[in-house]
């Protein structure tokens, strides 16, 4: 599966909008053809909180549905699988509460975001409850990826667990290639 940027109608009148932020035939449809098994939301308060470079391993690797539900982030997604020939590249799309839209993030790919602006909220869907035997990641400043985070500020608030992630060379990829390199995905920020 690919990595998909979707923005979902919204249905506007004088009280504000309505969107449906998951439909599982209409996704389908777009190539999400995934079950949810866990919402998860987080608020990082300062502009420039690095989330990331995320994933579990199997068998319990996640697929990712992340919306912005208040302010904006930048999402990033970097492949992770073993044998593609995108391995190690990234793509990212800029989300916001605003416009709502969501990046769909399959498994084999680490994901991370950069919160843009204060008291930002990011809501996503996973296709795997939480596992901690499973839980994994890459630095999030690893040059040989190189992420242009276009971080707000100088330095960017990062958690102690993800300072100590280590970095795609010293990591043996569990997850197998598709046959699907990564492709740059619409509205590519």
């Amino acid at each position: 599966m690919p990595v998909i940027l979707i923005v979902p109608k919204r249905f506007e009148d004088k009280r504000g909008w309505f969107s449906e932020t998951w439909h599982r035939e209409r996704f389908r449809d777009l190539g999400v053809d995934v079950d949810f098994v866990q919402d998860n939301q987080s608020l990082s308060r300062p502009a420039g909180v690095v989330r990331g470079l995320h994933f579990q391993t199997p068998p319990d690797g996640q697929a990712k549905l992340v919306r912005c539900v208040r302010g904006r982030i930048r999402d990033v997604a970097v492949d992770v699988r073993r044998g593609s020939p995108t391995f190690g590249q990234w793509v990212a799309a800029e989300l916001t509460a605003e416009r709502g839209e969501q990046l769909f993030v399959p498994v084999g790919f680490a994901h991370g975001f950069i919160t843009l602006e204060p008291d930002t909220e990011v809501a996503y869907k996973v296709s795997a409850p939480y596992a901690p035997q499973s839980d994994g990641g890459i630095a999030w400043n690893d040059p040989m990826i190189g992420v242009d985070w276009q971080s707000p500020v100088a330095l960017p608030i990062v958690s102690e667990k993800d300072a100590a992630l280590p970095h795609l060379n010293d990591f043996d990829s569990p997850f197998p290639y598709d046959g699907r390199p990564l492709t740059p995905i619409d509205g590519q920020a």
